[in-house]
């Protein structure tokens, strides 16, 4: 009723919030997310929902935490990564070669995204997943801080629910 009267209206609106170019210019933001294989999330990030998907890539790899494995060395980054166009950059690419990450990036005006669809189902089922919490469906939280904090505790949930079948 607030929004209504427009008591809330303004740049008193959050951080990390920016106009949303398919809702009318709303102010929104963007969950981005890196899963593993099967779907259990790896890195999350926040930001406003006018940033282009591709700047949100670096970041994303880079918070990837050193995963145990039983035989060697912890694994600091994956081993191949799957992307859709929107990803579909040199300065992405030339970045994740330098890293020794393999990729796998549809190009933009050559390749369909239908043999991306094999990979992709999982991050889209994982944001499925994140997306039945009702505290992130809509953002209440004018701190990123806290609606990051509600989003990682939202991916702690799936991996605890996944791990325990």
């Amino acid at each position: 009723m607030r929004d209504r009267l427009g008591e809330h209206a303004g740049p008193e609106r959050g951080e990390l919030t920016g106009p949303n170019p398919v809702d009318r210019g709303k102010k929104g933001s963007k969950i981005h997310l890196n899963a593993e294989r099967t779907g259990l999330p790896l890195s999350i990030g926040i930001s406003g929902a006018n940033l282009h998907d591709s700047q949100a890539l670096e970041p994303l790899v880079r918070g990837i935490p050193p995963i145990r494995s039983r035989r060697g060395p912890r694994r600091r980054r994956p081993a191949k990564l799957h992307a859709d166009k929107g990803y579909d950059y040199d300065h992405l690419r030339r970045w994740l070669r330098m890293h020794g990450i393999r990729h796998r990036i549809a190009r933009r005006g050559i390749e369909s995204s239908t043999r991306l669809g094999r990979h992709r189902w999982t991050i889209e089922r994982t944001m499925s997943w994140l997306a039945g919490c009702r505290r992130l469906h809509r953002r209440y939280e004018r701190k990123a801080e806290h609606f990051l904090a509600f989003t990682a505790i939202a991916c702690t949930l799936i991996c605890y629910r996944r791990l325990t079948k």
